[in-house]
């Protein structure tokens, strides 16, 4: 299947054009990607526009490795089947206990997105009041006698879908009107089984206590502000289920939400379609808006919560869910500060500057090959260093803890750790953007830290596994340069 003639990508904003338009560099892996003559015709700028078969592999293969992404907004809207009237998109949506919020969501569907409206009502302990928000918004009721979880709910849902496409949307959620028909537009791509838009914070009274704003700035289920391509291994490595839009025959072919699963489902969902090489496309210029929990006790819970989906992930993607993923330089270079020696800055730039080095050899054939290297050494140092302050105050806190009882150098490195991240996130969000002071916005962070590891210790222990607590060394091998000789080619033709 081919990309259709129209279709719009454009690069990355990390991507760069080298060498007057002679070769790219960016990615996920980043990696060096040669264009020829041709395949430089095709590029206006930093578009590319599918006119022909030669632009179609050349956006495809922009699209596959993360280079580029589609310009959503210059695609044309989604029509349905053949153009036609018929209906393209049902609602599923999975609820217990909840009418007030129920209503809210219902309120902001508009009928004519789609075609049914589905609501699952997972053994509601007054479902009286969840059929009546129901029948008022003229929604399908489907009850459940026993409650299944949100994944079974889903599933639930699923089964009773006609349309082409569905989108899951939980309760707590308010839509945007232009959310779903946007997302619909990136089905033109015949690669991609689901589409999801930034999930955002819902304004309510409770949303300005100081939790709420935490949550605002920095929201587990807030993807960021770039698109990206959803794939493991990558800055957005998953999707949240809060809001999501699917291809029906897709979910169906690969089974759906795992009913088993009760926490971390949605990232399962993800690397399942991954897997058959399918694409997921996240869309940051619409958004769902969520309303978040506030209360401490609640939100502590909650975040717990999510850690426990760990061990369960560990066992269905162990390939997937190290805490840490390092290239050899960047742990040696990690190990090397954390030994906290005299000669570990010294040995920490011989490791760089190697880096740096071996990066600059690939590089030869572009122009200013140190330059470039020495950003993607800058790069992977800073990615290192973020990743191990994660490690000592995020997934590895209770040895932390312990090891700060009896080391000083342990003592050091996990202040550090934990002052320098917050220093970092409250310098890039800036104090308007947080609305919370460093010092409260520190104990959030922390806070959400420990509730987080906790739930990955947590299941861990009942799981009698350490595979969720293990950091990844990948090597750069004979694979990886396969891969970047086929894209090469294909883009070479």
């Amino acid at each position: 299947m081919t990309l259709p003639q129209g279709f719009v990508v454009r690069l990355d904003r990390h991507t760069r054009v080298l060498d007057g338009g002679r070769a790219l560099l960016g990615g996920h892996p980043t990696r060096l990607l040669r264009l020829s003559p041709r395949a430089r015709e095709l590029l206006t700028g930093r578009t590319v526009q599918v006119r022909g078969a030669a632009g179609a592999a050349l956006a495809d293969r922009l699209l596959e490795t993360g280079f580029a992404h589609p310009a959503v907004k210059e695609l044309p809207p989604h029509l349905g089947p053949a153009n036609g009237p018929e209906p393209t998109c049902s609602y599923v949506i999975p609820v217990r206990d909840r009418p007030r919020e129920l209503d809210r969501l219902l309120a902001s569907i508009r009928p004519s997105e789609g075609g049914a409206v589905i609501v699952v009502d997972d053994a509601s302990h007054h479902p009286d009041r969840i059929a009546a928000v129901a029948a008022r918004h003229g929604a399908r009721l489907i009850r459940l006698p026993a409650n299944l979880g949100p994944a079974g709910a889903r599933n639930a849902g699923l089964r009773e879908v006609t349309t082409p496409y569905v989108a899951f949307v939980d309760s707590d959620i308010v839509l945007a009107p232009d959310t779903v028909p946007t997302l619909l537009r990136h089905f033109a791509d015949p690669e991609v089984a689901l589409a999801v838009p930034r999930i955002t914070a819902l304004t309510t009274p409770e949303s300005d206590r100081w939790l709420g704003r935490y949550e605002n700035a920095r929201s587990s289920l807030d993807l960021g502000r770039n698109p990206a391509a959803v794939r493991p291994g990558t800055p957005v490595s998953w999707a949240p289920s809060a809001c999501m839009v699917a291809r029906t025959r897709v979910l169906v072919d690969v089974g759906g939400f795992d009913a088993g699963m009760h926490v971390g489902e949605d990232v399962d969902l993800c690397w399942r379609l991954i897997r058959t090489g399918r694409r997921i496309r996240y869309e940051p210029s619409v958004q769902a808006a969520h309303e978040h929990r506030v209360g401490l006790v609640d939100w502590f819970r909650r975040k717990a919560v999510y850690g426990t989906g760990a061990h369960p992930l560990a066992r269905r993607h162990p390939e997937h869910i190290a805490p840490a993923v390092l290239a050899p330089w960047s742990a040696a270079l990690l190990l090397a500060l954390l030994a906290q020696r005299r000669w570990s800055l010294p040995a920490a730039a011989g490791v760089a500057a190697v880096a740096t080095a071996r990066n600059a050899e690939k590089l030869k054939d572009v122009e200013r090959p140190l330059r470039h290297a020495a950003r993607l050494t800058g790069l992977g140092t800073v990615s290192a260093l973020t990743q191990g302050a994660a490690l000592l105050t995020r997934h590895w806190w209770p040895l932390a803890a312990v090891g700060c009882l009896a080391s000083r150098r342990i003592r050091r490195a996990t202040a550090v750790a934990a002052v320098t991240d917050i220093a970092l996130e409250v310098f890039e969000h800036g104090t308007a953007t947080v609305r919370l002071d460093p010092v409260r916005y520190g104990i959030a962070r922390r806070l959400d830290d420990l509730a987080y590891g906790s739930g990955v210790w947590i299941s861990a222990l009942k799981g009698r596994s350490t595979a969720a607590l293990r950091p990844r060394v990948v090597r750069s091998g004979q694979a990886a340069r396969a891969r970047a000789a086929r894209l090469a080619a294909s883009t070479d033709g």
